[in-house]
């Protein structure tokens, strides 16, 4: 494998990564009848519409075919992949699910 096959292997890779993150996030958000477009859009008000959320929505399951995806697991998975904004967004709506 040369240089140019291994940094593409690793772009490959990151991307598909970054996917996987983008559904946990969308399904957690399913799972908990929140928006992920409504709550991607407070956390990044100045974007676009985010072509990567809409497919990942696509593959969303209902909440009632899904298995629970912990807490932990959306934060960090946001947080390994730079979305601090979108975590903090994420954490505030935990905050007020837990006080219902």
């Amino acid at each position: 494998m040369n240089k140019i096959e291994i940094e593409q292997q690793v772009i490959d890779s990151y991307q598909s990564d970054e996917k996987m993150m983008i559904l946990i996030y969308a399904q957690w958000c399913i799972n908990h009848d929140l928006d992920p477009e409504q709550l991607y859009q407070e956390a990044y008000p100045g974007q676009m519409r985010n072509d990567a959320l809409e497919e990942a929505l696509e593959l969303t399951v209902p909440k009632e075919e899904s298995t629970p995806i912990p807490e932990q697991t959306v934060l960090q998975a946001l947080q390994l992949f730079g979305n601090h904004d979108l975590a903090f967004i994420v954490q505030r709506e935990m905050d007020h699910m837990k006080k219902r």
